[in-house]
């Protein structure tokens, strides 16, 4: 009976973990949510130490702005351990793209070169 008991807790609790993996899209969007709140332990958790650096640079250059912005995920391209997602917030209206890779099992946006295309 104690065996059962102790099967059935670890498959409850195997059954009821939830992924903690996001796809590029879903961390796309929480790094440009948080890229617009100015939110940095999120920013910092979800991107590369070049993607941070990179995205903080340019969010110290921006105004700061009360209004709730709005990330829509446009496409998203994956390539083995590299992925780019085009998306379009209600900031600017301007199309933007992140290029992640996968570090730790986690995709992260990480910064582009200059001359850096990817597929869109």
């Amino acid at each position: 009976m104690k065996r059962i008991v102790i099967c059935s807790l670890v498959l409850l609790f195997l059954s009821c973990s939830e992924s903690t993996t996001k796809s590029p899209s879903e961390t796309s969007k929480v790094v440009a949510e948080s890229f617009f709140s100015k939110d940095e332990s999120a920013l910092k958790k979800h991107t590369t130490s070049e993607g941070y650096a990179s995205l903080i640079t340019v969010q110290n250059m921006m105004p700061d702005s009360d209004k709730e912005i709005e990330v829509e995920i446009l496409d998203e391209a994956v390539d083995g351990e590299l992925a780019w997602v085009k998306y379009s917030t209600t900031y600017d209206g301007k199309i933007g793209i992140f290029k992640l890779t996968k570090e730790n099992g986690q995709w992260k946006v990480t910064s582009k070169g200059p001359k850096e295309k990817g597929p869109f």
